[in-house]
């Protein structure tokens, strides 16, 4: 009786329900807390003010664990919570200096380097061009470009691209690049710049994900005359798991012919998520299967289960192995270290470092015996994995995952001890059992995450129920594991190609159907909480008067509509989409979009990349897209903004013969058109019709829009030079704007003087690539704006530019909006 007294106060702290104050909980939770508050900091402290913090917590830490034995004192959460968020938010922020103090020196942007590195990771080949990191080794000035030969510092890691492209318009085509591998010394010549991402709203942080992989500078290497040639100088034994991605990568592709097929397979074994074709992406979008075409936390998830099961099988039949450690914990530490070697080759992926993080949490805790309840247990892996990456706490997948768990967790469905069978059940009821649970988790995830996706992706796949159905068992046990065993028998990579084509047309039927998804709004952060919640409540075991309180609030979430300009008043947005035009114009009713941005390439454009998104995220029917002109820098994004917007009209100079013709047809802007859109008025200044017939210059055929409420107007003048410019003003109209979107993105040849006086802009606006080769704005602009006390507005320096006719002298910065430590802030 003693002993068992004894026993039952050492297993006492194990058990929540023993704990009267569990102060650990609330250091979890103060943990994220404390995330969540220094990823908020527009600028870095000095490194000494995150090391007090980081001290103070631990005292605070110590002191609570000194006192742990204590009963009745309820100031230890209070004092758990703000130990949590001391240590959290001063950890990340000694971290995150460590980082910026890596970054690269701004005086080397633009000069050309000599670098000596490690090929990182596996490079990708695009259009035969080539992308990779490089891990720095050394690195000197190139002879030529000042103090040649002396030593630099450089960010440990470089993205570097490697263009199969002429150097100069009057020099031959390179070769086809020569081969590049992981785990190779290379010296190479380079010219950098600072990870410099476009800024829009609810858009692609790029500078964000750079920052989390370490990434401290971009660039492209030379290859032309004016550079030594790249050179490999060995192969080396590091990046031995890289090296094998790749060589299984390019292996799939040598033996799958289906080059779409191969790409998908190529993803589930290796986790190269570029090697998927985009139209792909879009039908597992349209689906909701988009989760299931990468290394993800369900595949992770399901090659550990398969490992504890074979693992435990195999060690019963050891009885000196079920001696030296139990059976079942024995599997758990076989199938977390087998899904970590499994993350490991796919690539160590943020999510699957996630994934590993929570497997081993709850893993070590039932090996350990600890009973806790399931909020517990969630917190304790977010608390982990936030410790390992801090910037997690931002990334879309994170929330996506652990709300996912959280929310099966609280309906019941997700019981953290596991469930016992009943042994008396046939197999076929155990089946049907098991297909009802898995349709069941399925809609509760798909109905609570709705508002997530609403916030995150401006879409509700309408389909994805009946598509995840069919496509997770499909895709978890018929293409993975076939896929994974081609490593060893290649013939069965034909298999997984086939099952991945029959999958392929099935979701390509469904993301056909009417209705197959639904755009939605982009929701502020507090209406997507409350969606959560409510899909929560709705899927909970609660009584049904309780979980109908849930659905005012999903509402809140997935029918939000933003604010509109008021009748009369108008508003624009232009986008940071690098070098190109794309001018966004809203009434109280109507919007337009004023060109398109550019091509990056022949599978990516700023309307694939931005423009789409933007228009999803504000819930915008386009009535007219306007092109200004031909160039790629203007229409690059036409096709996939007019697959988007069925509705929109085309108004436009390009030729009769142009591809985008046969998409929609386009009606040819004149000067003297105009229309009026809830009080507003449009009007097209130029070009004239006899233009036309005059064979000019795509660019002096710019479609020139004029837009006056009475109260403010704003010009949009595409690529005139300064004879165009003449004629406006020659011609007598009116020109006076608030706001000029200047011509030709500055160029020299833009912005005459005669142009200037007459519009008179308040504010000058150029769109142009961050360190764009052409020099945009020229300087001659620059200071002809600066001479007249006109604003320059540059969507490099500024990201999106948002300006409203109620406020005609005001303009907002996307990247002064939300700024935070992370971001480029550019000289």
């Amino acid at each position: 009786m003693e002993q068992h007294a004894r026993r039952t106060r050492v297993q006492a702290p194990h058990d929540a329900a023993a704990t009267p104050w569990p102060w650990p909980v609330w250091a979890l939770a103060g943990s994220m807390g404390g995330v969540a508050l220094q990823l908020q900091q527009a600028a870095l402290w000095p490194v000494g003010a995150y090391v007090v913090l980081l001290v103070a917590g631990l005292a605070v830490l110590w002191r609570l664990c000194r006192g742990h034995g204590r009963r009745g004192a309820p100031w230890l959460a209070v004092l758990a919570l703000m130990a949590g968020a001391l240590i959290s938010s001063g950890g990340t922020g000694w971290r995150a200096s460590g980082i910026a103090a890596q970054a690269l020196d701004p005086a080397l942007e633009g000069v050309d380097l000599v670098v000596t590195g490690l090929v990182d990771q596996m490079p990708q080949r695009v259009d035969g061009n080539l992308r990779f990191r490089l891990a720095v080794a050394s690195a000197e000035r190139a002879e030529g470009a000042g103090e040649g030969g002396s030593a630099v510092l450089l960010p440990p890691l470089l993205s570097l691209g490697w263009y199969a492209e002429r150097e100069r318009a009057d020099t031959p085509p390179p070769a086809a690049l020569p081969a590049l591998h992981a785990g190779e010394r290379w010296r190479m010549t380079v010219r950098l710049k600072a990870p410099h991402g476009s800024l829009n709203p609810h858009g692609f942080d790029y500078e964000l994900w750079a920052w989390e992989q370490g990434i401290g500078a971009n660039g492209s290497v030379r290859d032309g005359p004016r550079a030594a040639p790249p050179q490999r100088l060995a192969a080396t034994w590091r990046r031995p798991v890289e090296r094998l991605r790749e060589a299984t990568r390019d292996a799939i592709f040598a033996h799958v012919a289906d080059a779409p097929a191969a790409g998908i397979i190529a993803a589930l074994v290796t986790g190269d998520q570029a090697a998927i074709e985009r139209d792909d992406w879009t039908v597992f979008r349209t689906t909701g299967v988009a989760h299931l075409m990468s290394i993800s936390g369900l595949h992770i998830t399901m090659f550990a289960w398969l490992a504890v099961g074979v693992g435990g099988a195999l060690w019963r039949r050891s009885a000196r192995l079920m001696l030296a450690w139990p059976a079942p914990q024995a599997a758990l530490a076989l199938g977390v270290a087998l899904a970590a070697a499994y993350a490991l080759f796919s690539g160590w992926g943020v999510p699957a470092q996630r994934t590993v993080c929570m497997l081993a949490v709850v893993s070590a805790l039932r090996i350990a015996g600890v009973r806790w309840p399931w909020p517990c247990v969630w917190l304790l892996a977010c608390a982990v994995v936030l410790a390992l990456d801090p910037w997690a706490l931002l990334q879309a997948g994170f929330w996506l995952s652990f709300v996912a768990v959280g929310v099966l967790f609280a309906a019941g469905s997700m019981p953290l001890q596991g469930g016992t069978g009943s042994g008396s059940q046939g197999g076929m009821r155990r089946v049907v059992a098991a297909a009802w649970r898995m349709c069941r988790e399925q809609g509760v995830v798909t109905l609570a995450l709705a508002p997530l996706g609403a916030l995150l992706f401006q879409q509700l796949s309408l389909i994805g129920l009946v598509a995840n159905a069919l496509a997770i068992p499909w895709v978890t046990l018929v293409v993975t594991p076939l896929a994974m065993a081609g490593i060893a028998l290649p013939f069965l990579w034909d298999l997984a190609a086939w099952a991945v084509q029959w999958l392929g047309a099935v979701l390509q039927w469904l993301a056909a159907l009417p209705g197959a998804s639904l755009a939605l709004a982009a929701p502020p952060l507090w209406a997507a909480a409350a969606g959560v919640l409510g899909g929560v409540l709705l899927v909970m075991r609660l009584p049904w008067s309780l979980r109908l309180a849930g659905l005012p609030l999903l509402g809140v979430a997935l029918l939000w509509q933003p604010a509109r300009p008021p009748h009369g008043q108008f508003e624009l947005i232009a986008a940071d989409i690098g070098q190109g035009n794309a001018v966004l114009v809203r009434t109280a009713r109507h919007s337009l979009l004023y060109d398109a941005g550019p091509a990056y390439g022949p599978r990516n454009d700023a309307g694939r990349r931005v423009l789409v998104p933007l228009l999803g995220a504000l819930d915008e029917r386009l009535d007219l897209l306007l092109l200004s002109h031909r160039d790629s820098d203007h229409t690059g994004g036409a096709a996939a903004v007019l697959a988007a917007q069925p509705a929109a009209r085309l108004l436009a100079s390009i030729e009769p013969a142009h591809p985008l013709q046969a998409l929609r047809p386009a009606q040819r802007c004149e000067a003297g058109q105009q229309w009026t859109w809830d009080g507003v008025r449009f009007e097209v200044l130029h070009p004239l019709a006899a233009d036309y017939a005059a064979a000019l210059p795509p660019n002096a055929l710019s479609c020139v829009l004029r837009i006056d409420n009475g109260q403010a107007a704003a010009l949009l003048a595409g690529d005139i030079g300064k004879a165009q410019e003449r004629e406006l003003v020659q011609r007598g109209g009116p020109l006076r704007a608030d706001v000029l979107l200047v011509p030709h993105h500055g160029s020299a040849g833009s912005s005459s003087e005669e142009l200037l006086d007459a519009v008179q802009p308040g504010m000058a606006w150029v769109q142009a690539g961050y360190r764009n080769r052409f020099g945009h704005p020229a300087p001659a602009v620059t200071q002809a704006l600066r001479a007249r006390g006109v604003p320059l507005v540059e969507s490099s320096r500024c990201g999106a530019i948002r300006w409203h006719s109620e406020a005609a002298s005001a303009w907002q910065c996307e990247r002064e909006q939300t700024r935070r430590y992370w971001r480029h802030s550019p000289r």
